[in-house]
């Protein structure tokens, strides 16, 4: 085919036509595995479903949602999904702050440093989960061995068992895991500093604090704030590491809201109340999200 044909071939065409032809693809797979099964999963929510009436699925409305709305059990789940994703986004944000300034050290070896820090993110979920419940194991765990050698307590503690440090075990779990995701996403914001501004406040007597608090803090906010977006939605809805160590146990003492919907729908059958409450989870994380992204829009017109 002649470069004329094709010429004549591309002016026929509309630019923003051949734009949709390469979108269509993708835009179809996002439709096909994200759009109809949520479309799907509100259809059912709108209805009383349940595996155990086979066959019998009378349309009640928003009654699922307003049966979760006044439900102790779910406003205990996302109590203990609030507790969970204040107490591990902390203090994943403290020490992972502390592990990037170190990083940015010019330190002998910092690929070393930066490798072994790396470490526990690299590993799968389900393997930390289940290598955290071996460590806190009552009979054998290597922390009990470790705190009765030390002196720090007198005999083995089922840490696990008990539903006032379950909850502490499985928060210590995540923030091993995800501190290193937020050092190094930390760790990018301050190497964009532009380091003739903190040699500028150093020279005119400024200490490491000082420089630290007044320069560096306000310049990585937006930085934060993006880490803590992030952190907020994945750790309200989180379930793998949770449901690994303790299945949401002892006593419902770590049962997250993500726990509590799972349960509702495959284990007690609910499909439409389950359906609801995947629902409301979401409304919670948009809200969480839209304040954040909200402070971010603040921070950046300062």
């Amino acid at each position: 085919m002649s470069e004329a044909v094709l010429t004549r071939q591309r002016k026929q065409w509309p630019e923003s036509w051949v734009a949709a032809a390469f979108v269509a693809p993708a835009a179809l797979i996002i439709v096909l595995i994200v759009l109809v099964p949520l479309g799907r999963a509100l259809w059912m929510s709108l209805f009383d479903i349940q595996l155990t009436r086979p066959g019998v699925e009378p349309f009640v409305g928003l009654g699922n949602y307003i049966d979760q709305l006044v439900s102790g059990n779910f406003w205990g789940s996302v109590g203990r999904a609030l507790f969970f994703t204040v107490a591990s986004t902390a203090l994943e944000l403290l020490l992972g702050l502390a592990l990037a300034l170190l990083m940015d050290q010019p330190l002998r070896g910092r690929w070393l440093l930066r490798t072994i820090i790396i470490l526990p993110w690299a590993l799968p979920t389900i393997v930390n989960a289940l290598m955290w419940r071996w460590i806190d194991n009552a009979e054998y765990g290597s922390l009990n061995a470790l705190l009765t050698q030390t002196g720090i307590i007198s005999h083995y503690q089922p840490w696990l068992s008990n539903s006032d440090t379950a909850m502490w075990m499985v928060i210590l779990a995540d923030v091993w895991k995800l501190t290193p995701l937020v050092a190094i996403l930390l760790l990018a914001g301050l190497q964009s500093i532009d380091r003739e501004v903190v040699e500028v406040a150093r020279v005119d007597g400024a200490g490491s604090w000082q420089t630290f608090r007044l320069i560096m803090l306000p310049l990585i906010t937006p930085v934060i704030l993006i880490v803590l977006v992030l952190r907020t939605m994945e750790a309200f809805k989180v379930f793998d590491i949770i449901w690994i160590m303790t299945h949401g146990g002892p006593a419902n003492s770590t049962q997250s809201v993500a726990i509590y919907a799972y349960q509702t729908a495959y284990q007690g059958f609910d499909f439409g109340r389950g359906a609801a409450l995947g629902y409301l989870i979401a409304l919670v994380i948009m809200a969480l999200a839209a304040l954040y992204l909200r402070l971010l829009g603040r921070v950046g017109q300062t």
